[in-house]
């Protein structure tokens, strides 16, 4: 009797999960609160969603400072046992000096990411300007350091090893530069057409936006600017789909005071930790990625257009590429699906929602 008891319990189990949709995160997870760990929150809090992992990217801060305020995120919203695995410290071929470079020669990047100063919440609730520093340096973590550690494997091989042992089952959700992404297509060629597609928040087409940093150069987005290098390889690899949250959508989707209201009325972990670590100055660039994966009803018009970025390594370089089927080029560029626009009030109202309950 007890055997049956057992099998019984371990067939309801592995029904539990084969009703959920996996996901593996590849994220440069700035901390602590923001867009980047906000996003991660997003898809951990889905109850039909199951995260495989985290994977960390050089992007908005360095690979290491990254992967602890996530450490320690996923203490404090009690997601301590998700693993996470340290990846890319740099990227494939662009680096901080002939970025430098190329600044001098064709005009300021407006972000720079890990190269270049950000802002914190500090332990009083104050922003705090945290200065551009090296890669191997930490800089003070107002929210504590984390107990718990990465994972002795490194991103691609994590990556690679959890869609082979769930073959045509797991998204990739990638909302970063995309530089262990490319590294994973390039050590495992079959990696990309073993998953059931990729997210990605990347790309800038043609934003309708006051916002400088769009309005006067709208193919520029950061997290492709910042790898470009991978951000080709991944879009030219065999993915059985590829939906990209472009800057023309995100910037329909501002995190608001409203919002940020709405959510620290609630006393769970990630209601209390985003309350406490996160602040309306900007969009909610990767959440809509991870939410518009859970829900694609949010999402209100899409284009199909095949994407690429320059690699010209002139003022351009890193730059949105996008073509129609009558135009694309003989290059192996691939289709994707570009989002474009939002239900902003039914988004927030979800985001709220998957932070509260």
């Amino acid at each position: 009797m007890k055997t049956r008891i057992l099998v019984l319990l371990l067939l309801t189990a592995a029904s539990c999960r084969a009703q959920k949709r996996l996901v593996l995160i590849d994220q440069d997870g700035a901390g602590p609160g923001g867009t980047d760990q906000m996003s991660i929150l997003a898809l951990l809090e889905a109850p039909q969603i199951e995260v495989l992992g985290i994977t960390m990217v050089t992007g908005d801060q360095w690979r290491d400072e990254e992967a602890l305020h996530t450490l320690r995120m996923l203490e404090l919203t009690g997601h301590g046992n998700v693993p996470v695995a340290e990846g890319a410290a740099f990227p494939l071929v662009r680096s901080e000096d002939a970025t430098r470079l190329a600044e001098r020669l064709y005009g300021k990047a407006e972000w720079l990411g890990a190269w270049g100063p950000h802002t914190e919440i500090g332990a009083n609730s104050a922003e705090l300007t945290i200065p551009a520093h090296g890669p191997w340096e930490i800089a003070p973590m107002p929210e504590g350091r984390p107990t718990i550690k990465p994972i002795a494997e490194d991103a691609a091989h994590f990556l690679i090893r959890q869609v082979r042992a769930h073959p045509h089952q797991v998204t990739i959700y990638a909302a970063g530069p995309l530089t262990n992404i490319a590294l994973a297509v390039s050590i495992d060629p079959g990696f990309a057409a073993l998953t059931k597609g990729i997210v990605l928040m990347g790309g800038s087409i043609n934003p309708q936006t006051s916002d400088p940093e769009f309005a006067s150069d709208p193919r520029h987005e950061f997290n492709f600017w910042f790898d470009p290098e991978a951000a080709h390889i991944v879009l030219h690899a065999a993915w059985p789909s590829i939906v990209v949250t472009t800057a023309d959508v995100s910037l329909k989707a501002p995190f608001t005071k409203a919002v940020l209201d709405a959510i620290a009325k609630a006393d769970t972990p990630a209601a209390r930790y985003i309350a406490r670590w996160s602040r309306p100055f900007s969009y909610m660039w990767d959440e809509l990625a991870a939410c518009s994966w859970i829900d694609p009803a949010i999402i209100t018009k899409e284009q199909s257009l095949y994407m690429d970025v320059d690699l010209s390594h002139g003022p351009s370089y890193g730059d949105t590429l996008t073509w129609t089927e009558a135009d694309r080029p003989e290059t192996g560029v691939r289709l994707v699906r570009a989002q474009m626009d939002v239900d902003t009030a039914r988004f927030q109202k979800m985001f709220v929602e998957l932070m509260t309950k």
